[in-house]
């Protein structure tokens, strides 16, 4: 079968790399993809938010599967227009997207059906939403309502943080549409994870878990970025937890998206806190997290082209899905400056001594420019690996960021150490 798999970062890659190992798969195409991705896939030069580009290639190419990994298709709604052309593809639909398209919907179902998340209020009006600062406290979240790119999140100290924060968004339209409106949150202490399960709608089938590092330092210090490196399993999110987790946060939300009227097929993330009081839900995502893809599929053990035809025809529940008992570690090298500007243009040497260490090099923001790869983007590429346990794949995972150079490269040298604090 042929598949296109639509995106260009390192989610993207890992897609690629996990559904090219299928025997269904006989041709791979990427729209628009980077330069790792051209090594195993067919790039064409196809926007991701092109979506009458994507359907015309579809058609025209007779593209058996296609599978969308950004979140900004999916909320323009992909899905449908793939659908209304009878042509296979993987993801929810626009309406069902909207959980991740609007941190107030998201908050607005959550609040409906019991699903546990933080005390919160949505605001279009910033005089309204400073004055709602002393209802939830300090220190808060200000989060924009909308798509931004996991840059959109303002944990706030102080009440001239916070107030600063709404103003940025929306007053000064920081984040463009995306701050439309604002919500304001209590904030919660813990520790994060990221639980992602396959649900056609009806069964939901959760993976193992991961945690993300979000902040652009070592020890969580500076600021939020779309995500530095992750690990799976994440010890912290234990079989107590996980009892919790599938009846009243995954199971609770696909079945309140049912109610309505927005039937979820896809992949549901869920960003949780780990809470004294239990755990609760900070964000969902309608598709696979970047970088927790990059830790989580490695670990996959069944055809992932299989899960998504059977999600596809509602036939999750006839499938086995079977994992590694590895542990695995993605570890991110992202560009100078980054995450507020990136250094583009630098040649990026080391890319085969690192694969030859046993690590998977995922290709985020890459291009070939003159026979060299470069770097074209914040994040640059995902180093991943496996071992025994989390020890043996933080050591596996550096040994393949050690053999990669280019200039004023930065990442952290602390992925998955939490996993030892737990």
């Amino acid at each position: 079968m042929k598949v296109l798999v639509v995106g260009s970062g390192g989610r993207e890659h890992a897609l690629v790399w996990k559904l090219s190992q299928s025997p269904k798969v006989e041709k791979m195409y990427c729209a628009p993809g980077n330069a790792g991705i051209a090594q195993m896939a067919e790039c064409v030069n196809i926007k991701a938010e092109d979506l009458d580009g994507l359907l015309a290639f579809a058609q025209e190419q007779r593209i058996d599967l296609t599978v969308v990994g950004p979140e900004v298709p999916l909320t323009m709604g992909i899905v449908d227009k793939f659908n209304e052309k009878g042509l296979k593809i993987f993801g929810p639909s626009g309406k069902a997207a909207e959980i991740e398209g609007s941190k107030t919907f998201a908050k607005d179902l959550m609040a409906k059906y019991n699903i546990p998340t933080a005390k919160y209020g949505a605001f279009t009006d910033a005089d309204q939403a400073k004055a709602f600062l002393a209802e939830v406290g300090l220190p808060c979240v200000v989060k924009a309502d909308g798509l931004a790119a996991g840059k959109g999140v303002l944990i706030c100290e102080t009440k001239e943080e916070a107030e600063a924060a709404v103003a940025d968004i929306l007053v000064d339209n920081k984040f463009g549409d995306a701050g439309s409106r604002v919500v304001v949150e209590e904030f919660l202490t813990g520790q994060e994870v990221s639980m992602l399960a396959f649900t056609d709608g009806n069964t939901v089938v959760p993976m193992v878990s991961s945690q993300d590092h979000k902040r652009i330092w070592d020890g969580d210090k500076g600021l939020n970025t779309g995500g530095m490196g992750a690990y799976s399993p994440a010890p912290i999110y234990t079989p107590d937890v996980h009892a919790i987790v599938v009846p009243e946060v995954l199971e609770a939300t696909v079945a309140a998206m049912k109610a309505e009227d927005r039937p979820f097929a896809g992949i549901l993330y869920a960003g949780l806190m780990l809470t004294s009081d239990g755990p609760k839900v900070l964000e969902f995502n309608a598709r696979f997290g970047d970088p927790e893809t990059q830790a989580v599929l490695p670990r996959l053990k069944s055809d992932l082209v299989d899960i998504f035809l059977a999600i596809i025809d509602g036939k999750l529940h006839e499938m086995q899905i079977e994992w590694y008992e590895e542990a695995a570690v993605c570890v991110v090298m992202a560009s100078g400056g980054y995450p507020e500007t990136s250094d583009k243009g630098r040649v990026i040497t080391g890319l085969d001594k690192a694969a030859e260490t046993g690590a998977i090099v995922f290709h985020a923001g890459t291009k070939e420019t003159d026979g060299n790869i470069v770097t074209n983007g914040g994040r640059v590429l995902g180093i991943s690996a496996l071992g025994k346990d989390i020890a043996e794949a933080i050591a596996n995972a550096y040994k393949g960021v050690e053999q990669i150079q280019f200039e004023n490269m930065q990442y952290r040298t602390d992925i998955g150490k939490k996993a030892f604090l737990a």
